[in-house]
């Protein structure tokens, strides 16, 4: 009964249906608690967007709300809250939810698979419950995740030009998808020239020819309309907010030092060291494990883009100075294009996944008695917070030893 649950779910006339009815279900839930419990539903950040956006439909700046440190662009998407209704950025996120299911789906056929592989597959975010709470609550990373999915599927149909103008847009929405730049220069390299360095041995000769590999037309286009984009965008709100723009959407997130207990492995060292004179310079060395390592698995894994941009995700979020559990869907988003090509067994898997909530939960304790008790566990948490490094250290491990890139025929 239950295999036939499954299967019916994820068959595609029913799974995004669904998929999207759950989210629904979600948000009208979310709705009646706000209302009627102490402990609301709706995520904080949530209401910092719609406070955003009032400002905005007033003629002010979003920054007038304190702790609103995204762009400016997605004040403005959001003003709807203001004009219809306060759930339409729920709405619209859960929606962009819904429409990353569909841009997995989209690139798993383009790289060869059966649908119903593809609707299996893509499942595990449709039906996952994290996405779903977070896009149900408020959160706007749904945004990104499509964004993302949609520069990759354009990349992979050779659409350069529409690949381009989402990168650029991705990355004035949020910092990280520029750890994509490196993978999709690569990309770009000329074909030929990309496989007769995977051959030779390295002379200079094979450096130079290396080298001018890169001064081709499709790379210019790409980073020209990207570069362009991303310009224009920061170029407007500059205009429009100034210094605070700058400040908020993008310098405060380099050198940002937060004190509070996270994930990162640098959090307890932030915390000892906030007023230290060295604190500022601590925070920016911490961005150098980050990219030694993007920088080696961009390289290692050039052939494979989406491959690439998953582990640089993944080593991004897990070395980072900041890392909260909405950050895992900025790589839990581009797994489902990792999966199929695993050759890992479903014992191995499911132990993977049990080892990675493992690691999630020991953290949580401490932090709980933090967080509700008042009881000083900084030290636990940090000490849990290393070991789910180590938990994802090993996990990224096993996928690149069980991952098997085999590109097949496009299937229409």
């Amino acid at each position: 009964m239950m295999e036939r649950l499954i299967s019916r779910l994820t068959e595609k006339s029913v799974l995004f249906p669904a998929s999207l009815a759950l989210r629904l279900a979600l948000v009208v839930y979310g709705i009646h608690q706000d209302r009627t419990m102490v402990v609301k539903y709706t995520d904080i950040d949530y209401h910092v967007f719609t406070d955003a956006a009032q400002f905005v439909t007033e003629g002010a700046s979003p920054y007038n709300r304190s702790t609103y440190r995204y762009t400016p662009l997605l004040a403005w998407i959001l003003t709807p809250n203001i004009y219809l209704s306060v759930v339409f950025g729920k709405i619209l996120f859960i929606l962009c939810d819904v429409l990353s299911g569909l841009l997995i789906y989209k690139i798993l056929r383009l790289h060869g698979h059966a649908s119903e592989t593809a609707c299996r597959v893509s499942s595990l975010w449709l039906l996952n419950p994290l996405p779903m709470g977070v896009s149900s609550r408020g959160n706007a990373e749904s945004i990104l995740a499509a964004l993302v999915l949609g520069t990759l599927l354009c990349m992979e149909s050779r659409r350069l030009i529409c690949a381009a103008v989402l990168f650029g847009l991705s990355v004035h929405m949020k910092i990280y998808p520029i750890t994509y730049a490196l993978p999709i220069v690569l990309t770009l390299q000329t074909e030929g020239t990309r496989a007769e360095m995977d051959k030779q041995r390295c002379s200079w000769r094979t450096m130079i020819t290396f080298t001018g590999s890169f001064l081709n037309a499709r790379l210019f286009l790409f980073a020209s309309v990207a570069a362009g984009t991303f310009c224009m965008l920061t170029g407007l709100f500059y205009c429009m907010y100034g210094w605070v723009f700058l400040n908020e959407t993008y310098f405060y997130h380099l050198t940002r030092r937060d004190i509070r207990h996270n994930f990162s492995p640098y959090f307890y060292m932030l915390y000892l060291t906030a007023d230290s004179r060295w604190s500022q310079w601590l925070g920016l060395a911490a961005f150098l494990p980050q990219l030694l390592l993007l920088l080696l698995a961009s390289w290692a894994f050039r052939s494979d883009l989406a491959f690439s941009c998953f582990l640089n995700t993944a080593i991004f979020v897990s070395f980072n100075k900041v890392c909260t559990s909405q950050y895992f869907l900025w790589y839990l988003c581009l797994l489902p294009l990792v999966i199929p090509q695993l050759s890992l067994s479903w014992k191995q898997g499911t132990g993977l996944l049990l080892l990675w909530f493992t690691g999630q939960g020991l953290w949580l304790c401490p932090a709980y008695f933090l967080e509700f008790e008042g009881f000083n566990t900084f030290l636990l948490i940090w000490l849990t917070g290393l070991l789910f490094l180590v938990i994802n250290c090993y996990i990224l491990i096993q996928i690149i030893v069980h991952y098997k890139f085999t590109r097949r025929k496009k299937v229409e």
